[in-house]
């Protein structure tokens, strides 16, 4: 089972487009959205994630935090099974 991933955004961040090519890569799909384009979002955002940088990531609707934090996920083996690619132990 696949978890649906969220990312907020800006057009111009690179940790944003490090995010959306590290998921790319991996196959994995997204909703994206850019708090640049929509201010009313930048607003749901912080209220979501508690946090005011992007980009602001989340799977199955869990805040893992921005790039670099779902990037150390993947680095402690803990990614794939967040985001549906691998059996989780419970299951």
């Amino acid at each position: 089972m696949k978890f649906k991933v969220e990312i907020y955004s800006t057009a111009r961040c690179p940790y944003c487009q490090l995010a959306r090519q590290f998921l790319d890569k991996k196959g994995i799909q997204y909703i994206e959205f850019f708090i640049d384009k929509e201010s009313h979002l930048r607003e749901e955002m912080i209220a979501r994630s508690d946090r005011t940088s992007v980009p602001q990531i989340f799977i199955d609707g869990e805040h893992v935090g921005g790039f670099e934090d779902m990037a150390e996920l993947d680095v402690d083996g803990e990614l794939d099974s967040l985001l549906g690619l691998t059996q989780r132990a419970s299951d």
